[in-house]
Protein backbone atom coordinates (compact mmCIF):
# COMPACT_ATOMS: atom_id res chain seq x y z
CA UNK A 1 0.00 0.00 0.00
CA UNK A 2 2.76 2.59 1.09
CA UNK A 3 4.33 1.52 -2.37
CA UNK A 4 1.34 2.36 -4.41
CA UNK A 5 0.67 5.69 -1.95
CA UNK A 6 4.32 6.34 -3.73
CA UNK A 7 3.57 5.86 -6.85
CA UNK A 8 0.23 7.70 -6.77
CA UNK A 9 1.80 10.91 -5.21
CA UNK A 10 4.52 10.43 -7.54
CA UNK A 11 2.24 10.86 -10.84
CA UNK A 12 0.91 13.73 -9.23
CA UNK A 13 3.78 15.51 -9.14
CA UNK A 14 4.62 14.89 -12.24
CA UNK A 15 1.47 16.46 -13.53
CA UNK A 16 1.31 19.32 -11.54
CA UNK A 17 4.72 20.02 -12.57
CA UNK A 18 3.67 19.36 -16.22
CA UNK A 19 0.60 21.86 -16.12
CA UNK A 20 2.91 24.26 -14.86
CA UNK A 21 5.51 24.20 -17.47
CA UNK A 22 2.34 23.73 -20.30
CA UNK A 23 0.80 26.84 -19.31
CA UNK A 24 4.11 29.04 -18.71
CA UNK A 25 5.19 27.90 -22.45
CA UNK A 26 2.41 25.90 -24.63
CA UNK A 27 2.73 22.64 -25.62
CA UNK A 28 5.63 22.99 -28.38
CA UNK A 29 8.18 24.78 -26.57
CA UNK A 30 7.69 22.82 -23.16
CA UNK A 31 10.41 20.35 -22.51
CA UNK A 32 10.65 17.20 -20.70
CA UNK A 33 13.83 18.42 -18.92
CA UNK A 34 12.01 21.43 -17.37
CA UNK A 35 8.93 19.24 -15.63
CA UNK A 36 11.41 17.13 -14.69
CA UNK A 37 13.09 19.99 -12.97
CA UNK A 38 10.10 21.09 -11.61
CA UNK A 39 8.65 17.73 -10.53
CA UNK A 40 12.19 16.89 -8.55
CA UNK A 41 11.90 13.15 -9.93
CA UNK A 42 14.09 10.87 -11.94
CA UNK A 43 13.92 10.85 -15.81
CA UNK A 44 12.89 7.41 -15.18
CA UNK A 45 10.39 7.93 -12.70
CA UNK A 46 8.47 10.34 -15.29
CA UNK A 47 8.76 7.58 -17.85
CA UNK A 48 7.07 4.78 -15.84
CA UNK A 49 4.20 7.30 -16.08
CA UNK A 50 4.27 8.55 -18.82
CA UNK A 51 5.71 7.37 -22.08
CA UNK A 52 6.13 10.78 -24.04
CA UNK A 53 4.93 14.66 -23.91
CA UNK A 54 2.09 13.91 -25.52
CA UNK A 55 0.96 11.29 -22.65
CA UNK A 56 1.74 13.85 -20.40
CA UNK A 57 -0.78 16.54 -22.05
CA UNK A 58 -3.46 14.11 -22.33
CA UNK A 59 -3.03 12.87 -18.79
CA UNK A 60 -3.44 17.16 -17.74
CA UNK A 61 -6.39 17.27 -19.80
CA UNK A 62 -7.79 13.95 -18.12
CA UNK A 63 -7.54 16.22 -14.96
CA UNK A 64 -9.30 19.44 -16.32
CA UNK A 65 -13.16 17.75 -15.84
CA UNK A 66 -13.78 17.95 -12.59
CA UNK A 67 -16.13 18.80 -9.95
CA UNK A 68 -14.11 18.90 -6.85
CA UNK A 69 -15.55 20.72 -4.58
CA UNK A 70 -19.24 21.02 -5.60
CA UNK A 71 -21.50 19.96 -3.11
CA UNK A 72 -25.02 18.32 -3.87
CA UNK A 73 -27.83 20.56 -4.26
CA UNK A 74 -31.48 20.15 -4.64
CA UNK A 75 -31.68 22.47 -7.73
CA UNK A 76 -29.82 21.25 -10.67
CA UNK A 77 -29.42 24.90 -11.74
CA UNK A 78 -27.27 25.90 -8.86
CA UNK A 79 -24.94 22.99 -9.15
CA UNK A 80 -24.41 24.03 -12.40
CA UNK A 81 -23.56 28.07 -11.49
CA UNK A 82 -21.33 26.03 -8.73
CA UNK A 83 -19.36 24.17 -11.19
CA UNK A 84 -18.51 27.30 -13.08
CA UNK A 85 -18.27 29.35 -10.30
CA UNK A 86 -15.69 26.26 -7.83
CA UNK A 87 -13.39 26.39 -11.13
CA UNK A 88 -13.29 30.13 -11.59
CA UNK A 89 -12.13 30.45 -7.69
CA UNK A 90 -10.15 27.51 -8.29
CA UNK A 91 -8.02 28.20 -11.75
CA UNK A 92 -5.99 31.14 -11.55
CA UNK A 93 -3.98 29.21 -8.39
CA UNK A 94 -3.91 25.77 -10.00
CA UNK A 95 -2.27 25.42 -13.41
CA UNK A 96 -2.72 22.06 -13.85
CA UNK A 97 -6.43 23.01 -14.56
CA UNK A 98 -5.73 26.20 -16.55
CA UNK A 99 -2.97 24.47 -18.40
CA UNK A 100 -5.99 21.99 -19.86
CA UNK A 101 -7.45 25.57 -21.01
CA UNK A 102 -4.41 26.53 -22.63
CA UNK A 103 -3.59 23.01 -24.32
CA UNK A 104 -7.48 23.02 -25.60
CA UNK A 105 -6.93 26.25 -27.14
CA UNK A 106 -3.54 25.65 -28.85
CA UNK A 107 -4.89 24.09 -32.35
CA UNK A 108 -1.61 22.27 -32.99
CA UNK A 109 -1.66 20.63 -29.81
CA UNK A 110 -5.50 19.64 -29.87
CA UNK A 111 -4.68 17.89 -33.44
CA UNK A 112 -2.57 15.56 -31.30
CA UNK A 113 -4.89 14.89 -28.40
CA UNK A 114 -8.50 16.51 -28.52
CA UNK A 115 -9.69 18.75 -25.68
CA UNK A 116 -11.16 19.14 -22.46
CA UNK A 117 -14.15 20.78 -24.24
CA UNK A 118 -16.33 17.76 -24.87
CA UNK A 119 -16.29 16.25 -21.66
CA UNK A 120 -17.51 19.46 -20.15
CA UNK A 121 -19.92 19.92 -22.71
CA UNK A 122 -21.28 16.51 -21.92
CA UNK A 123 -21.69 16.57 -18.40
CA UNK A 124 -23.53 20.55 -18.61
CA UNK A 125 -26.27 18.93 -20.78
CA UNK A 126 -26.61 15.98 -18.15
CA UNK A 127 -26.93 18.63 -15.73
CA UNK A 128 -29.00 21.04 -17.91
CA UNK A 129 -31.44 17.62 -18.93
CA UNK A 130 -31.86 16.88 -15.13
CA UNK A 131 -32.68 20.85 -14.78
CA UNK A 132 -34.86 20.77 -16.96
CA UNK A 133 -36.89 17.29 -16.25
CA UNK A 134 -37.33 18.72 -12.28
CA UNK A 135 -39.03 21.71 -14.39
CA UNK A 136 -35.87 24.47 -13.65
CA UNK A 137 -35.41 25.31 -17.35
CA UNK A 138 -38.28 26.56 -19.98
CA UNK A 139 -39.17 24.33 -22.69
CA UNK A 140 -37.40 25.64 -25.56
CA UNK A 141 -34.27 25.16 -23.66
CA UNK A 142 -32.10 22.55 -25.84
CA UNK A 143 -29.27 21.06 -23.49
CA UNK A 144 -26.56 19.56 -26.02
CA UNK A 145 -26.90 22.75 -27.53
CA UNK A 146 -26.46 25.42 -24.20
CA UNK A 147 -24.12 23.28 -23.14
CA UNK A 148 -22.09 24.04 -25.99
CA UNK A 149 -22.82 27.70 -26.29
CA UNK A 150 -21.82 27.60 -22.21
CA UNK A 151 -18.67 25.99 -22.63
CA UNK A 152 -17.43 28.23 -25.52
CA UNK A 153 -18.36 30.83 -23.57
CA UNK A 154 -16.62 29.95 -20.03
CA UNK A 155 -13.63 29.36 -21.77
CA UNK A 156 -13.52 32.61 -23.55
CA UNK A 157 -13.93 34.99 -20.41
CA UNK A 158 -10.88 32.70 -19.30
CA UNK A 159 -8.85 33.56 -21.87
CA UNK A 160 -9.77 37.14 -22.28
CA UNK A 161 -9.12 37.81 -18.51
CA UNK A 162 -5.87 36.09 -18.52
CA UNK A 163 -4.61 38.33 -21.72
CA UNK A 164 -6.31 41.13 -20.00
CA UNK A 165 -6.07 40.70 -16.04
CA UNK A 166 -6.56 44.35 -15.10
CA UNK A 167 -10.12 45.25 -13.39
CA UNK A 168 -12.30 42.21 -12.69
CA UNK A 169 -11.36 38.63 -11.42
CA UNK A 170 -12.07 36.03 -13.74
CA UNK A 171 -15.02 35.25 -10.41
CA UNK A 172 -16.69 38.43 -11.16
CA UNK A 173 -16.49 38.05 -14.94
CA UNK A 174 -17.97 34.27 -14.43
CA UNK A 175 -20.40 35.55 -12.30
CA UNK A 176 -21.81 38.23 -14.74
CA UNK A 177 -21.62 35.59 -17.82
CA UNK A 178 -24.18 33.46 -15.57
CA UNK A 179 -26.27 36.60 -14.70
CA UNK A 180 -26.41 37.31 -18.67
CA UNK A 181 -27.23 33.69 -19.67
CA UNK A 182 -29.34 32.31 -17.15
CA UNK A 183 -32.42 34.52 -17.70
CA UNK A 184 -32.37 33.24 -21.39
CA UNK A 185 -33.28 29.29 -20.27
CA UNK A 186 -34.45 29.46 -16.68
CA UNK A 187 -37.83 29.71 -15.22
CA UNK A 188 -38.54 32.47 -13.39
CA UNK A 189 -39.14 30.67 -9.85
CA UNK A 190 -35.88 29.12 -10.20
CA UNK A 191 -34.10 32.33 -11.16
CA UNK A 192 -34.80 33.76 -8.54
CA UNK A 193 -33.85 31.14 -6.15
CA UNK A 194 -30.30 31.07 -7.43
CA UNK A 195 -27.14 32.48 -5.90
CA UNK A 196 -24.32 33.94 -8.47
CA UNK A 197 -22.38 35.86 -6.47
CA UNK A 198 -18.91 36.37 -7.16
CA UNK A 199 -17.74 34.83 -4.18
CA UNK A 200 -19.67 31.21 -4.32
CA UNK A 201 -17.25 29.35 -6.07
CA UNK A 202 -14.82 30.89 -2.87
CA UNK A 203 -18.00 30.24 -0.39
CA UNK A 204 -18.66 26.51 -2.17
CA UNK A 205 -15.20 25.53 -1.79
CA UNK A 206 -14.53 26.36 1.86
CA UNK A 207 -17.32 24.57 2.32
CA UNK A 208 -15.99 21.18 0.93
CA UNK A 209 -12.86 21.42 2.55
CA UNK A 210 -14.41 21.54 5.31
CA UNK A 211 -16.39 18.50 5.18
CA UNK A 212 -13.12 16.73 3.50
CA UNK A 213 -10.89 17.71 6.99
CA UNK A 214 -13.59 16.56 9.16
CA UNK A 215 -14.63 13.37 7.15
CA UNK A 216 -10.28 12.67 7.39
CA UNK A 217 -10.13 13.60 11.32
CA UNK A 218 -13.17 11.54 11.94
CA UNK A 219 -11.04 8.21 9.71
CA UNK A 220 -8.36 8.87 11.97
CA UNK A 221 -9.85 8.34 15.36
Amino acid sequence: MAKQARAIHTRRLILEAAGEVFDEFGYESATIAEILGRAGVTKGALYFHFASKEELARGVLGEALTTEGVLPQESRLQEWVDVGMVLAHRLPAEPLLSAAIRLSADRKARDLFGTSWPGWIEFIARQLTEAKEQGELLPHVDAERTAMLFVSSWTGVEILATAHPEGESLEQRIALLYDMFLPSVAVPGALRMLDTAPDRGARVWRAHRAQSEEAEAAASV
